[in-house]
């Protein structure tokens, strides 16, 4: 029997736990990026026949995301996601025993699906055992991997490249994910939904279709050489998809993805408003390495060290979050975090060359406090207001929008670069990118200028929320503002 004791203990674990394995997830998805020259060499083919690995991991995603609430309250979560990372884990062993590329995009692709159901079980794992009181910390916990990864993980990939092979980005998940095994056997409970409920087939289908379009079509955006049209025709489709969804859901019992959840006001914030400001902030991380490569001249070594001050204001403001979440409130904190990120977004466009070093990265490192509140802000407000019942159906659009909003705020920033090139004649500068188009440091000033432009208008979804917003998990409340 299971003391009171006990129980506290296996709970105070398990967002560390879940963070582990997302922080492992998130980084073998950033890393890889920096690979694909040695393992295109390996593969004896060229950078963009490798990348359809890439291209074939997103998909999986976007495809089993959905289902995965539903296999999670069927077959239990501790079944489902130790069983999701031990897909992982192998998948990761024979992605770094790939000798093609045909072999390598099918073990992307089973990654993929592992992927897809470790992260959003494991976020339902932690908001389904953990108190209201404590809920902030526990979300806080398990959200900077997802915060971090995308900014470390380029130069640890560039180290392991360099110093290594690639095939140790994926190997070196093997004792992760030992380990990781090991500990949910130990602390997760195998708990299952109280009603079992039919597999939504057509909203797996729709859902499937709608984000693979949406994904797609923003990897088409973000590749120079692509053709735009065709890009946004996909991205038409996954709309035209994606209201399919919401109209079949409408009309469903138990539909696959529940949009019910949107009828909490402040979970449609963080997933609405919560958009847009993703899009704005994420194409930072995408145009800020082409900035210093390109336009300011840097070797790729040179420019992941810049990174690290943004990596480190993420992980500075970690331990900030709490406090000024509790002292501010949710609403206010959103308001000063979005401005702030804006700000620091278009001050990165008026960076030179000849701007002293100091000032480039206090400016980093500030974005990278900013993003960090952000970021941490919406994943604890999400689950603020949602009742257990809707806990699963939650975390499931959640984590579909979440993996969205990761292409969509690089494709925006590579179609606003794009978009101020050819605004500017496509004259462009002296260097070129690894595809033979050259953009002028003007390109990069109107692009992060644009990015900030989209952060800062996210502030008006903000100002809508109500002031004592997220008091029942432990914001500022009405009272104390």
């Amino acid at each position: 029997m299971q003391t009171s004791a006990d129980k506290k203990d296996r709970t105070h674990w398990l967002p560390y736990l879940v963070a582990a394995t997302f922080f492992m997830e998130y980084l073998d998805t950033t890393v890889i990026a920096t690979a694909l020259p040695q393992m295109a060499r390996s593969f004896n083919v060229g950078p963009n026949e490798i990348s359809l690995g890439m291209t074939a991991y997103m998909l999986a995603l976007a495809v089993f995301i959905p289902v995965s609430g539903w296999v999670a309250d069927r077959y239990g979560s501790r079944t489902v996601f130790g069983g999701a990372i031990v897909v992982f884990t192998v998948a990761s062993i024979l992605c770094g025993l790939s000798d093609g590329v045909l072999e390598f995009t099918i073990a992307r692709v089973l990654q993929g699906i592992g992927g897809a159901m470790m992260v959003p079980v494991g976020r339902l794992i932690v908001v389904r055992n953990t108190e209201k009181s404590k809920l902030m910390q526990a979300i806080a916990t398990i959200t900077w991997p997802a915060i971090a990864a995308p900014v470390i993980g380029p130069p640890i990939g560039g180290f392991i490249t360099t110093y290594a092979t690639w095939r140790w980005i994926f190997l070196l998940n093997v004792p992760f994910g030992i380990a990781a095994l090991v500990a949910v056997i130990m602390l997760v409970r195998n708990e299952r939904g109280a009603e079992r409920k039919p597999l939504d087939v057509g909203g797996f289908l729709l859902s499937g279709a709608a984000l693979t379009s949406i994904l797609y079509g923003t990897e088409l955006a973000s590749q120079t050489d692509s053709n735009v049209p065709v890009a946004l025709a996909f991205l038409l489709a996954g709309g035209v998809f994606g209201f399919l969804t919401w109209h079949h859901a409408a009309r469903r019992e138990h539909p696959l993805i529940d949009f019910s959840t949107m009828k909490v006001p402040t979970f449609s914030v963080t997933v609405l408003t919560g958009s847009f400001t993703r899009i704005g902030i994420g194409a930072v991380p995408y145009l800020m390495p082409l900035l210093f490569q390109i336009g300011f001249g840097m070797s790729a070594f040179t420019s992941g060290l810049l990174l690290l001050a943004s990596a480190m204001g993420n992980l500075s403001m970690k331990a900030g979050v709490m406090p000024v979440l509790k002292r501010f409130g949710f609403r206010r904190v959103s308001i000063v975090a979005v401005t702030c990120a804006g700000l620091m977004t278009i001050a990165c466009g008026f960076m030179t060359a000849s701007t002293p070093l100091p000032v480039i990265l206090v400016i980093i490192f500030g974005y990278g406090l900013a993003r960090s509140m952000q970021f941490s802000t919406l994943a604890i407000l999400a689950y603020a207001d949602i009742p257990p019942p809707l806990m699963n159906p939650a975390s499931t659009l959640w984590s579909a929008s979440s993996q969205m909003m990761i292409g969509m705020g690089i494709a925006f920033g590579a179609v606003s670069l794009r978009f101020a090139d050819y605004l500017h004649g496509g004259a462009g500068a002296a260097s070129a990118n690894t595809n033979g188009e050259p953009f002028a440091m003007a390109d990069f000033r109107l692009a992060f200028i644009l990015a900030g432009i989209v952060t800062l208008l996210s502030v008006l979804g903000y100002v809508g929320l109500e002031r004592d917003a997220g008091a029942g998990i432990g914001g500022a409340s009405r009272a104390k503002s």
